[in-house]
């Protein structure tokens, strides 16, 4: 019998999925009717390998100053806990092809990052965390998902 969970990531079975991959992972709706979607944005495979935490914390960085760019009504992109990839949350209802062409063009932005390029916010006044950035690892990440993006499409399964 399949536990109940509250968390919709905990009723997803990770053994399965293949990454990389895009994923609408919610859709809620407000007293007003104003639609929010989360998607799982999956860089790794799920208990396989996990992104290092410089490469995580860049990648945040430029994905989320260059995602707004993309997609209008982004409402926030984090890193998920388990470090395989990042949630983003946006108002209305995007499907998922077209966050998966708006994601694709940021990470082939980030993956081209010149070296000499500051990380946007990668500042003590504006990043709690300002040295814990790793810009090498993050460009390889962001590669390795357009790679595998291209190569088998954006769905998970």
């Amino acid at each position: 019998m399949k536990e109940s969970r509250n968390v919709e990531s905990f009723s997803l079975d990770h053994t399965k999925v293949k990454a990389p991959y895009v994923r609408m992972a919610g859709k809620k709706y407000g007293p007003k009717g104003d639609a929010v979607t989360k998607f799982d944005i999956r860089f790794s495979q799920p208990n396989v390998e996990y992104l290092p935490m410089g490469a995580i914390h860049t990648l945040e960085h430029l994905m989320a100053e260059y995602i707004r760019d993309e997609m209008d009504g982004v409402i926030d992109l984090s890193p998920m806990g388990c470090r395989t990839g990042f949630y983003l949350t946006a108002f209305g209802e995007p499907d998922e092809e077209t966050v998966a062409k708006n994601v694709r063009a940021v990470l082939v932005k980030v993956a081209a990052w010149p070296d000499s390029e500051p990380i946007p916010g990668q500042d003590p006044v504006m990043c709690g965390n300002a040295q814990g950035h790793d810009l090498a690892s993050a460009k390889e990440w962001a590669g390795r998902w357009v790679e595998g993006i291209d190569r088998k499409g954006w769905r998970c399964f």
